[in-house]
């Protein structure tokens, strides 16, 4: 035994108890009876004998016989029967701690054993970068940078995993047959035991003609660097990189695992973004960014829906029901864009902050979430309700009836919130709070380095996490894929057809009464005059469209990847909210006048 040779310590909960060094042996027994092993005199030694696998984080685990129990002397001296076919671990190290030098074990019994020297058989070295792929390998949380290895075992027996000179502090799990970062307790046979100076080490017996899978990931989240592997074992073993790719429907500890449906929410997308009891200046510039895009879409949307309010509250304009849609989408273009900003800083600061009151969290996850789809669902049909209001007056002309307009109006603000939350009746109940905990490991010194031991430079906490989740069946995943296509495409299709209908219908008539120009000339006069009712409901559309595809993609898509991408589909799905002023006002001649007036009026009262 030498200053290189494996240590171990006389008591693993202390770090600072008497260190051994060892070397362990494996022996094939031929045929079964009883053996004995004893050692010269040249250092004092003891021994134990294992079945299988010897694990120096736990010496009585797999303990068959040791020296102490049959001769208490200063030399190795066992007596046991052994049975053919199986693995024996003996492991020879020193009856006082410290102790280098030579040693020879002789081994007798009814026929020869076939012993193997467990040594450094193979090295593996490999860096862990920002293209390799991500879990949250501690329930459902953080991302946690990893490569999986094959390991091929040519001769069965007991094999260790260590690491060596690495920049960055190591975790490792071993498993059997595949690994599945959804379900990392399925396979898994051991993990590291992170105690005193061994901070990745792990070992198992290990068979030939069976597959395993040794992770390497990062004991910190979000860690990467280079690192080797070293493995002992009594012959050589071949270690392969391997790239499987994973989904990502799976949230969760290991205990309470929750298969995700479809649609990605503002939950989803930063879940992982957030550095969890960290203050907002230390949070990485994605939720800085973000934070300063919601109060600026905050601040144009309140002054629009102002503006909006101010012109639609004229009673000369309400005596038609386009002043009524407009006075009513001005309201929920308000309350869009609030709950908005609401939603998004609820996500934040209850993930940034993990004693927020579970009711409070409940509000947000079953009111807020759903209320922010009824009241966007709600100004689309409104749109789509002035559209046909100017088709039915183009269309009636002098017959236009005013106070039939306004009673439909009415009745319509009363029937639209019906219908559409009949359709979302379900969303409160299908939403729901999923709570679970996750130990945590925290540098006590954030100076530390990987060659301090765990118990000196890292507290073990638990950290509490809330999730706003989703459960649907199946039907309902349907369902709400109809409903969405029906509450975005059918207000669209109202835009489009009372767009084509004002302007063919109008150049139709003309081309009856002034005939010096023919149809065709008079629908694309009539085209250009009245091109903004085609262009204003093509552009609502298209910026609705991200938020159809956030509520379609599949919840096995990981936001992670590419967090810029949702966030900006998500930014932009709300900027319709932004632009009632901008859509229908501003083009208007009336609108306009109207608008000025009140301002006019709201200074002077100042």
């Amino acid at each position: 035994m030498t200053e290189y040779s494996p240590q171990f310590v006389s008591d693993n909960n202390d770090c600072r108890s008497l260190k051994y060094y060892y070397e362990a042996i494996q022996i094939d027994v031929v045929q079964s009876g009883t053996y004995s092993f004893a050692s010269t005199d040249y250092i004092e030694q003891d021994g134990f004998l294992y079945t299988q696998h010897f694990n120096p984080f736990n010496l009585s685990e797999r303990l068959l016989a040791d020296n102490q129990k049959n001769c208490p002397t200063l030399q190795l001296s066992m007596i046991t029967n052994l049975t053919s076919n199986l693995t024996y671990i003996l492991v020879v190290t020193t009856f006082f701690d410290q102790v280098k030098g030579n040693f020879e074990i002789l081994v007798s019994g009814p026929n020869k054993v076939n012993i193997y020297r467990i040594n450094i058989q193979a090295i593996y070295s490999s860096q862990l970068t920002k293209d390799h792929q991500v879990y949250p390998r501690i329930c459902g949380t953080g991302n946690y940078h990893y490569e999986t290895i094959q390991i091929n075992v040519q001769l069965s027996g007991s094999y260790t995993f260590d690491s060596s000179n690495n920049s960055i502090l190591l975790y490792g799990y071993l498993y059997e047959n595949n690994f599945d970062p959804t379900y990392p307790m399925k396979n898994l046979i051991i993990e590291s035991n992170y105690s005193c100076n061994n901070p990745f080490k792990l070992g198992s017996y290990l068979e030939t003609n069976r597959i395993y899978i040794l992770v390497v990931t990062t004991f910190i989240s979000n860690v990467k660097g280079s690192f080797t592997i070293l493995v002992t074992g009594p012959h050589n073993l071949t270690l392969n990189k391997i790239i499987t790719k994973h989904s990502s429907c799976v949230i969760g500890d290991q205990c309470n695992p929750f298969q995700k449906t479809i649609g990605l929410a503002i939950n989803d997308i930063l879940r992982n973004q957030v550095q969890q009891n960290a203050s907002f200046g230390k949070q990485s510039s994605l939720i800085k960014v973000a934070a300063a895009i919601t109060m600026i879409m905050f601040s144009i949307g309140f002054i629009n829906g102002i503006f909006s309010l101010m012109t639609f509250k004229n009673k000369e304009l309400r005596k038609v029901g386009c002043g009524i849609y407009l006075l009513a989408s001005s309201i929920t273009s308000l309350l869009t864009i609030t709950m908005f900003t609401i939603k998004f800083w609820f996500v934040v600061l209850t993930q940034l902050y993990s004693t927020v009151n579970s009711n409070v969290l409940r509000f947000d996850c079953v009111f807020i979430g759903p209320a922010l789809k009824l009241c966007s669902y709600f100004d689309g049909w409104l749109n789509a309700c002035v559209a046909i209001e100017r088709t039915v007056n183009v269309s009636k002309g002098v017959n236009f009836d005013k106070k039939m307009s306004q009673r439909m109006a009415r009745r319509m603000l009363f029937i639209l919130p019906i219908i559409i939350l009949g359709s979302l009746v379900h969303e409160p109940i299908c939403h729901d709070l999923f709570e679970y905990k996750i130990p945590i490991y925290r540098p006590i010194d954030n100076n530390i380095t990987v060659n301090e031991s765990m118990a000196d430079g890292f507290e073990y906490t638990t950290e509490h996490h809330v999730l706003c989740i989703v459960r649907y069946s199946r039907f309902l995943q349907i369902y709400n894929t109809v409903t969405l296509f029906f509450h975005l495409i059918v207000p669209f299709v109202a835009n489009l057809c009372s767009a084509l209908f004002i302007i063919f219908g109008t150049a139709r008539r003309r081309s009856l009464t002034q005939k010096q120009q023919t149809f065709k000339e008079h629908a694309f006069k009539q085209l250009s005059e009245h091109k903004q009712l085609l262009i204003s409901p093509t552009i609502l559309l298209t910026l609705t469209i991200p938020r159809l595809i956030l509520a379609l993609v599949s919840g096995c898509v990981d936001p992670s990847t590419n967090p810029w991408l949702y966030l900006c589909g998500y930014f932009i799905s709300f900027t319709p909210s932004m632009l009632i002023f901008a859509v229908f006002v501003l083009p208007s001649e009336l609108y306009t006048k109207t608008f000025k007036e009140s301002m006019k009026q709201f200074c002077y009262t100042s």
